[in-house]
């Protein structure tokens, strides 16, 4: 794999999803389908369980515990050769298990895009807006800024797409990207039917996280992965 070409197609699909998802309302037509217009509820309460604990608290603590678990095996076996033909990709998912969730995280803060539940249809009162546009001075006077996108859940799931980079045949490598892609979809799937997210927070902070995970393949294997 040449990480080089593979980071600059992914800024592109990154790009094109972002302004894709701005111009037209794939995101409404979709997120209609989780609320009810009747009584202005979602089709699911985000405190209902076991599906918060589930897809939210659970989830969530599972995925730092296998992160913990991972750092402290490349650091207490680091000697061991055993671990010979492994050390960069277990550094490459314990990496991207920090700086994926920490920069989706951060980048909500500047962002300010709403939730779903937060915008005007969905009986919140923010309009809809685009990434690239910016609400009116009044507004922003009278509301706080909110921090929707990309989904910071979801990326700690994405973050084990990172898994690709560790094993050595092709089958497993294919298996650890399905998994990865299927859990952080069953994350932010559950976020957008209690209202938390639009399918485009989902699409675009898998791409993303996608991006950084081959940004730290880059850093830790050079150009080229093999």
């Amino acid at each position: 794999m040449q990480i080089d070409k593979a980071i600059i197609l992914s800024s592109f699909i990154l790009i094109s999803a972002i302004y894709l998802f701005g111009i037209t309302e794939v995101d409404l037509s979709v997120q209609d389908l989780f609320y009810n217009f009747t009584t202005h509820q979602w089709i699911l309460p985000w405190s209902q369980e076991p599906y918060k604990f589930i897809f939210y608290d659970g989830i969530k603590k599972l995925l730092i515990l296998f992160a913990i678990v991972l750092l402290v095996m490349l650091v207490s076996f680091r000697r061991k050769s055993f671990l010979d033909g492994y050390k960069k990709g277990l550094l490459v998912v314990v990496l991207s298990a920090i700086f994926v969730p920490a920069l989706s995280s951060g980048l909500k803060k500047y962002t300010n895009m709403p939730c779903p539940r937060d915008e005007v249809r969905y009986g919140g009162v923010y309009p809809r807006t685009a990434v690239w546009e910016t609400y009116t001075q009044e507004f922003t006077l009278t509301h706080k800024r909110t921090k929707c996108w990309p989904a910071g859940h979801a990326s700690g799931g994405f973050a084990l797409m990172s898994l690709f980079f560790l094993f050595h045949k092709k089958r497993n490598r294919y298996i650890a990207l399905s998994g990865a892609v299927i859990i952080g979809w069953a994350m932010g799937g559950y976020k957008m039917i209690i209202g938390d997210h639009f399918l485009s927070h989902t699409v675009i902070t898998m791409i993303f996280a996608w991006l950084i995970i081959l940004i730290i393949v880059r850093g830790v294997y050079g150009k080229t992965f093999p």
